[in-house]
């Protein structure tokens, strides 16, 4: 027996929003769509760099200074990408230059831990710009997403205007979709930009902890070198 019910299409869901909005509504939701892939790509690939140099840096803090000699330490440092066997080779490489080149060229007139510092720096500095790099992505969803929302939002109350005043009156069957679709903008919008701001600070964090352990261990590197014996570990 038939409970007399009948089911209405809902006017606020997403396959309203899509098959109801123009070409300009159809693009606002799209384009809110790519930036969450996008940044959630972003914050993905940056955690797996992130969890892969915290395990680099344990292995060089510790393995690296265990080691008799600081050749033997760079050998201890594995893996394809290692930022801090890259640090310490380019302080070696820096240490070998400047004892041979002495009084031959332009480097013996520079003190060797300038020299030194110089090297281990530029290696430092590319590894800050490694981890910097994708962070302006999410910066600029989690600014700029609200707002695309928000321009949603206003095409989908402008449609609403636009079917009462061709209605003559405010009926609830002529501005259900275009509300619906004007809801469902701000909150795609809200949904996109607060993963992308989180993501973004929890990134800052980690990368300014990544930083501080290999400045602590370039600075390490380029004691032993200058003075001539291995830091100790503390």
């Amino acid at each position: 027996m038939a409970d007399g019910t009948t089911v209405t299409d809902n006017p606020y869901g997403i396959e309203a929003l899509w098959t109801t909005s123009d070409y300009v509504g159809k693009g606002v939701f799209v384009i809110l769509i790519v930036m969450s892939l996008w940044s959630w790509l972003v914050m993905i690939n940056k955690w797996l760099d992130q969890r892969m140099l915290r395990k680099v840096a344990n292995e060089a803090e510790k393995g690296f200074w265990s080691a008799g000699s600081i050749p033997e330490g760079i050998g201890k440092l594995k893996g394809k990408v290692n930022p801090f066997r890259d640090i310490a080779q380019d302080g070696v490489q820096a240490l070998e230059h400047h004892r041979r080149s002495a009084s031959r060229d332009v480097t013996s007139n520079i003190e060797l831990a300038d020299w030194v510092r110089s090297h281990i720096d530029k290696r430092t500095t590319m590894l800050q710009s490694s981890l910097q790099s994708g962070m302006v992505v999410l910066a600029s969803v989690g600014a700029t997403a609200p707002f695309v929302g928000l321009f949603g939002t206003v095409w989908g109350i402008y449609h609403a205007l636009i079917s009462i005043s061709i209605a003559g009156q405010a009926s609830l069957d002529k501005v259900a979709g275009p509300i619906g679709e004007a809801l469902i903008m701000t909150a795609l919008g809200l949904a996109v930009a607060v993963p992308a701001v989180l993501g973004f600070n929890g990134l800052l964090r980690g990368n300014k902890a990544l930083m501080e352990r290999a400045n602590y261990f370039a600075h390490d590197v380029e004691a032993a070198l200058v003075a001539g014996s291995r830091v100790g570990v503390k």
